[in-house]
């Protein structure tokens, strides 16, 4: 029949409604719509005998009342004036609903008739707002749920039960849904699993119908959920009047052992029978879901918590919500409890049950978990539900050997996780402990397959922003709680390790799973949060450690130093337990040590460190606890006290406080333990014990009864009547309850309670009584902490998982074949860095380095022919080395060893030829591009390739062209061979993968480094070029040395105002390079340029080590001679340049000590001298690079260059004018001094200018003996002009005095000697010299004859001056006198000699010849000139004569004073002309 024809696939049922949607119908339009569906059902019921004619009432002929109904409806919708909402449903449904209830219609009447409900219910004409609509949609689901029809064909059987479904489904998703009842809702639900369980027997296309269907139910149910009000309050308390008939209970029916979905036949009466034995029974007064009937014993639902809490009959009729959910929850939940108790259950591990009804019901509960979400913790009774009995099932099925099922169980803990993990935290503990960490693991039996989905959930859960933070912060961090977070990460990172294997799925899974927790931590680091200067956790005094509480768990401030506080505790405890299974003395007081116990130990502190321990000892602790010392009793009843037994049967308790330690062997100890058990015991549980005594006998009953039961030897076991007997009379002199000591038996026989617990943590097997003690625990548990998006504790967490983590990436890399498992793995590495970077792990990144440069193949032993085809062959390798050298770019301010593996893999690149030529250079030159420009510009380039030609080894042809070039001839005896393309392109492969690399930016950002990394970075480099040997170093190893010094001179260049960081490594590793080398080479050559040009660059910007490094260059003069002559053009060049751009930053003595040596040591180097002068002339001319801290310095040098007879000797005499031309500069600092100095501090300065000066005189008086007549008689000028030219200098008379003995008087004495020696051939004219030096005696004596003749020592100054002049009279020149000496000297002596008369300087005394220098001067110059008495005092001859002829003494007339003067005038004229 058309009409009846099934739509194909299952989305037909919601197919339809869309087709009427789509055109809104108008009130006749949908007239017509009704009336052709009771044209159809009329034509149907038509076709049937029954229907034809005409039934005979009396004298009446009338027609069947459901044929009359029909027809009533279809006279009246025409008729109808008002709108369609405004009509009563019921009037036009009626009549459709009557032929589905009537037993007498068959099969097809049946169809068309549920196809015309399901039609009106689509066309959206029925809406919560239309009159009536309760009623209308009670009606449709009464009539629907309990159908009857005559069963003629299986195939139409099958097409009526799907369109009931249809119709079902099209109520629940009805706008007017919202008006069914809670009880409506659940005999819907009960009805379509009633055919999805009949659907066992019958076709594949209704079982799918019906599971879809039952889904689909569940789905519409709970997505209203969330927009219930909490109901609370609708709960009737346990103390209710209501009959046990009005309440609604939660009852599955019909289900017997033999039940299963798929395979067995249900036995539910003949199937040829009419439908009435089909019926869904439903109830008028108490309402049941699915059936009737009552299950057995073994198939009993479990109700919440002891017994079902009832609900109140109004709310059942009452529009659904949370009741009928609750309902339909637990009877779901009660699915899987019908498989455990028809001992089908997972812990079993067999595959004998079918894993359909378990598979099934978790999938609605799935449904009904992820629709209602976290609505459900609004409602108490479904949490419970969910807490309970859903996750207890949960961790049975998770032990499942199906994978479906294994995988569905997965899911639901996933969504729980999701939506409910604030209420769920110690089942999830348990979930991960139990089932995800057994699981995932072979070593505890787990199939293959058990396996893997238990890692794909796990990598699921990884991938949770906030899984792993929420496991560390609730676990980890709490003493109570196993480290799951430990435990996951360590999982993953074994699981992901391939031991003797291939790399499979499993270990890619697993890693998949760690990178995703890593990727996790990256992501947070952005978000904020992430403390650098974190405060260690200290435990100042001691405080309950059981006790220790956040104020508020929602307030990261408080919240997050909580939890790391309480991690640092369990962290002590794991040591002091560690100490404690040693030497429980010595770990006890360990623990005291820390804090963690008191100084004077209590019961209670010790109780609790036993109780919230793990990894204690077991044995070690029954011992204490047994001991008879009256300390450990006290303990023991502490002990006791920390277990809550509330509520809980007295076996499940003994099993509890029995796992936590061995029961000593000894009875007493039993005895005392088992005294501290019952107190307990019977101090929360009295119910059915009258006294601890009975509690006691009745715990010793149970331990004998255990060993009987589970202990081999015994071979005649105790039956349960001998139990009963033996427990006659304990309880206060009455007997225990019969039932209650049969359960006890029976539990004990089935279970064993384990005496010897398992040592160590491990993942142990959820038992009841561990599920039943986990409830109770969660009732007084810390809240569950919610983490956020920021990086709180990730630093603690990665700083736990970083080394497996590293490890496993970095074997599954090594294994990997596929290009995409690669790049997991580098973005792996790339999470790893930025975390250790982000939280200041520098060993992390340091490993993590050292892990990858294995990989680059760079730092292996190069055994193939082409090395760079190789690594362009080589896909892992080149991603290896691109990682490595992004992390060295972005990370590089935390990596520290590491930089020496990063090194190793850039010198191998350099050694291939496939770094670009100028790394090193480009890294210099990007600071010279910053550079100021003007005066520095010429410097900067000073030191490029272009004149610094390398003395050493030439270099191979380096950089990619040239290894490109190499290429193409790969021999070069043999003819050239063209590349293939194969090695093109890998040769363009390893080109493009080098630029990636941006090696230079290394270098030229290396100013952005942070300090110790930097350092660092400088160490590697010079740890890279090894140590300079003496003559027995390659070719590749002086190459490799100098391109490490280039790129440490690079990196000090671009860290000028760091220099302070870097220089002593780097003075130190040119200072060996310099000292070691003692032949030309390219190494030594780089040193001392390299050392020059970061003098020069960095000289303007760091006055403050500007001493060190100017103190630095003195490495130049420590160069063997035969490099020293090598380099010594370029080296003056150098300096004279460094000179010229930084003099005025050169400020200290020490630092002009160093340049002018470096000058001086030019003054005999024949190419040197040339530029070593003119940076000496820029210093010194005009003065105006000249200091005090220079001054006396620059002289010295320029007396070398004055002495110097390398070049021409105008260069001499020009240094000598430099000399002379300096005494300017003292003149100009005295004059400056005294305008703007105090009188302290003015007479320190002249003290200073005068020994300057008299420096530069005795410099000259060096000069003054030079072979050369030109240099030497230059230098006794420049000494006169010194020595008259000091006017404006203030000089003690003291220094006048040395000046003369140590200056005038030594350079007269030593021409003198110099003249009458045996090497006059080396001197020429030396008759001149003197001339001038007598000259200079007597200009510099007149000068300073005012001042001198104060002295005390004048006549001693005097005499020395007339023995000079004696000498120079006599002296022989040749052999011979001189003639212009005998005429000059007598001359000069006269003249001074007036100048002593006319200054009064020479007189007589006293006429008795008691004047000392009256008579030596006439002594000495008698023997030079015996006339110039006469001459110089004719009045003198004049009185002798007269006191021989008696005449009176007169004094000189008028005329005759005149001519002294004028002759004194005229003498101190002539000898001003001497120069």
């Amino acid at each position: 029949m058309g009409r009846l024809k099934l739509q194909a696939g299952i989305n037909a049922i919601e197919e339809e409604p869309e087709e009427f949607d789509a055109a809104c119908p108008s009130k006749t339009t949908l007239s017509c719509m009704i009336n052709s569906e009771i044209g159809a059902v009329l034509a149907v019921m038509r076709r049937n005998v029954r229907w034809g004619g005409r039934y005979m009432s009396g004298d009446d002929q009338l027609e069947h009342s459901l044929i009359q109904s029909l027809k009533t409806l279809r006279r009246q919708i025409f008729s109808w004036q008002h709108q369609w909402h405004a009509i009563n449903p019921v009037l036009y449904l009626q009549p459709f609903l009557d032929v589905i209830r009537s037993g007498e219609t068959g099969e097809p009447s049946t169809i068309v008739a549920l196809s015309s409900v399901y039609k009106i219910l689509t066309l959206d004409v029925i809406d919560q707002n239309t009159i009536n609509v309760e009623d209308a949609m009670h009606l449709v689901v009464d009539a629907v749920t309990s159908c009857r029809f005559e069963v003629t064909d299986p195939a139409s059987e099958e097409v009526v039960l799907m369109k009931i479904l249809q119709v079902l489904l099209a109520c629940m998703k009805s706008k007017a849904s919202i008006m069914l009842s809670n009880q409506h809702v659940c005999t819907l639900v009960n009805t379509c699993f009633r055919i999805v369980h009949q659907a066992g027997s019958k076709g594949e296309l209704l079982q799918q119908i019906a599971r879809y269907t039952m889904h689909e139910l569940v789905r519409c149910i709970f997505s209203h959920l969330q927009d219930v009000a909490n109901t609370e309050h609708a709960l009737v308390n346990g103390n209710s009047t209501l009959k046990q008939e009005n309440l609604f209970l939660v009852q599955i029916g019909g289900l017997n052992n033999e039940y299963a979905f798929g395979n067995k036949q249900l036995e539910n009466g003949s199937m040829n029978s009419e439908y009435d034995n089909h019926s869904l029974p439903t109830a008028t007064n108490n309402v049941t879901v699915v059936t009737a009937n009552a299950m057995d014993d073994n198939t009993a639902i479990a109700s919440i918590g002891k017994e079902t809490v009832p609900y109140d009959m109004h709310l059942m009729t009452a529009p659904y919500g949370v009741p009928c959910m609750v309902e339909i929850f637990h009877f779901l939940c009660s699915l899987l409890n019908v498989v455990e108790h028809m001992d089908m259950g997972a812990r079993s591990n067999t595959v004998a049950f079918d894993e359909d009804v378990p598979l099934f019901a978790l999938n609605l509960i799935n449904a009904a978990i992820e629709l209602g979400g976290p609505s459900i913790r609004r409602h108490p009774r479904l949490l419970s539900l969910v807490q309970d009995e859903l996750f207890r099932n949960l961790m049975q099925f998770g032990l499942s050997t199906s994978p479906l099922i294994l995988s569905m169980v997965c899911s639901i803990a996933l969504n729980l996780y999701h939506h409910l993990c604030t209420e769920l935290k110690l089942q999830l503990e348990a979930f991960f402990s139990c089932v995800i960490l057994r699981l995932a693991q072979s070593r505890y039996g787990a199939s293959y397959q058990q396996q893997e989905v238990a890692m794909e959930a796990l990598v699921d859960f990884c991938r949770q922003k906030t899984f792993m933070v929420d496991m560390y912060a609730n676990f980890d961090c709490d003493i109570t709680c196993s480290n799951v977070f430990e435990d996951l990460a360590n999982l993953l990172s074994k699981s992901a390790f391939p031991v003797n294997c291939p790399l499979s799925s499993m270990h890619i899974l697993a890693l998949d799973g760690l990178i995703a927790v890593i990727q996790g931590m990256a992501e947070r680091i952005g978000n904020g949060s992430v403390s650098s200067g974190r405060s260690p956790v200290n435990l100042e005094e001691y405080t309950p450690f059981w006790m220790v509480k956040c104020e508020n768990y929602s307030d990261p401030n408080q919240w997050v130093p909580f939890v790391r506080r309480r991690k640092y505790i369990k962290r002590r405890l794991m040591i002091g337990a560690d100490h404690f299974n040693r030497d429980p003395k010595k770990g006890l007081e360990f623990l005291q040590g820390t804090h963690l116990l008191p100084d004077k130990l209590d019961p209670q502190s010790v109780a609790c460190f036993f109780r919230y321990t793990a990894g204690l000892d077991k044995n070690l602790v029954g011992d204490f606890l047994g001991n008879h010392d009256e300390f450990c009793v006290q303990v023991l009843h502490k002990f006791a006290g920390t277990f809550d037994f509330q509520d809980m049967n007295l076996d499940t308790a003994l099993r509890l406080f029995l796992e936590t330690f061995r029961l000593p062997g000894e009875s007493q100890k039993i005895q005392r333990v088992l005294e501290a058990f019952s107190e307990r015991y019977y101090e929360q549980s009295p119910h059915i014990l009258a006294n601890k005594d009975a509690a006691l006998l009745l715990s010793y009953s149970l331990i004998m009864l255990n060993t009987d039961q589970h202990n081999v030897q015994v071979k005649k076991k105790m039956t349960e009547e001998d139990f009963i007997r033996n427990n006659r009379h304990i309880n206060g002199g009455n007997d225990l309850p019969r039932e209650f000591l049969t359960e006890l038996y029976h539990s004990i026989c089935k279970n064993e309670i384990r005496t010897t617990p398992e040592q160590g943590a491990g993942f142990p097997e959820m038992t009841p009584s561990r599920w039943i003690d986990l409830m109770h625990k969660s009732k007084k548990t810390a809240p569950f902490i919610v983490s956020d998006s920021r990086a709180y504790l990730d630093h603690d967490m990665f700083a736990i998982m970083s080394g497996p983590t590293i490890a496993a990436i970095s074997v599954v890399f090594d294994h990997a074949e596929h290009e995409e498992v690669y790049q997991t793995c580098m973005d792996g590495f790339l999470a790893v860095a930025k975390i250790s970077a982000c939280h200041h792990l520098e060993d992390v990144l340091d490993d993590l380095v050292v892990s990858l440069c294995k990989f680059t193949t760079l730092l292996n032993p190069s055994s193939v022919e082409e090395p760079v085809l190789a690594f362009g062959d080589d896909t892992k390798a080149r991603m290896a080395t691109v990682t490595v050298f992004t992390i060295a770019n972005r990370y590089g301010d935390y990596i520290r060893t590491g930089w020496r593996n990063i090194l190793d893999c850039i010198l191998r690149l350099h050694k291939l030829g496939l770094l670009p030529a100028r790394v090193a250079s480009d890294a210099a030159d990007e600071s010279e591009l910053s550079a100021e420009t003007g005066p520095g510009k010429p410097i900067t380039n000073s030191l490029s390739s272009a004149h610094m030609p390398s003395i050493g080894t030439p270099r191979r042809s380096s950089g990619l062209m040239g290894r490109f070039s190499q290429l193409l001839s790969l021999e070069t005896e043999e003819p050239r061979s063209q590349p293939t393309e194969q090695q093109l392109a890998a040769h363009q492969r390893t080109l493009q993968t080098i630029q990636k690399c941006h090696i230079d930016s290394i270098f030229t950002e290396s100013k952005f480094l942070q300090a110790e990394s930097l350092l660092q970075l400088a160490r590697a480099l010079i740890w890279a070029a090894g140590f300079p040997q003496k003559g027995n170093s390659t070719p590749e190893d002086e190459d490799t040395a100098v391109f490490c010094l280039e790129l440490l001179i690079a990196i000090t260049l671009n860290n000028r105002d760091r220099i302070g960081i870097l220089w002593q490594g780097v003075y130190e590793h040119i200072s060996n390079i310099v000292q070691s080398i003692v032949m030309p080479c390219a190494l030594v050559e780089k040193a001392v340029f390299g050392l020059l040009k970061i003098c020069q660059r960095l000289l303007p910007y760091k006055e403050s080590i500007a001493d060190e490094l100017l103190r630095s260059l003195q490495l130049v003069l420590k160069l063997d001679a035969r490099v020293a002559d090598a380099y010594c053009e370029q080296i003056t060049q150098e300096v004279s340049r460094l000179v010229k751009a930084n003099s005025s930053h050169i400020r200290s003595q020490l630092g002009w000590r160093t340049i002018t040596s470096l000058l001086s040591f030019t003054a005999r180097h024949l190419e040197a001298s040339e530029p070593g002068f003119d940076a000496l002339l820029f210093i010194m001319s005009d003065g105006s690079h000249l200091l005090p801290a220079n001054y006396v310095l620059c002289v010295d040098a320029a007396r070398q260059f004055a002495e110097s007879r390398i070049g021409q000797a105008e260069r001499s005499v020009r240094a000598l004018d430099l000399m002379a031309g300096s005494v300017n500069c003292l003149v100009q600092w005295t004059s400056e001094a005294k305008e703007a100095m105090e009188e302290e501090e003015l007479s320190k300065l002249s003290q200073d200018i005068g020994e300057m000066w008299l420096r530069l005189v005795q410099g000259l008086r060096k000069v003054c003996l030079d072979h050369r007549e030109e240099v030497r008689n230059h230098a006794l000028l420049s000494l006169q002009r010194c020595l008259t030219g000091a006017d404006g200098i203030y000089l003690p008379l003291s220094v006048w005095l040395q000046c003369f003995d140590l200056v005038i008087f030594t350079v007269l004495d030593d021409l003198l000697e110099i003249a009458q020696g045996q090497s006059q051939k080396d001197y020429r004219n030396m008759e001149g010299t003197l001339i001038f030096a007598v000259k200079l005696l007597s200009k510099v004596y007149l000068q300073l004859l005012q001042d001198l003749s104060q002295l005390t020592t004048f006549c001693k100054l005097w005499l020395g001056v007339l023995s000079r002049m004696e000498k120079y009279m006599k002296v022989k020149v040749r052999g011979k006198r001189s003639e212009k000496l005998q005429e000059l000297v007598p001359e000069l002596l006269k003249n001074i000699l007036l100048v002593m008369k006319t200054r009064g300087i020479l007189v007589q005394r006293s006429a008795l010849g008691g004047d000392s220098l009256w008579e030596l001067t006439w002594l000495h110059v008698n023997n030079i000139a015996p006339s110039l008495q006469s001459e110089v005092f004719p009045e003198q001859d004049s009185i002798r004569l007269q006191h021989k002829q008696g005449e009176p003494i007169g004094g000189l007339e008028p005329d005759e004073m005149r001519s002294v003067t004028t002759n004194d005038t005229a003498s101190r004229e002539d000898s001003g002309v001497v120069g």
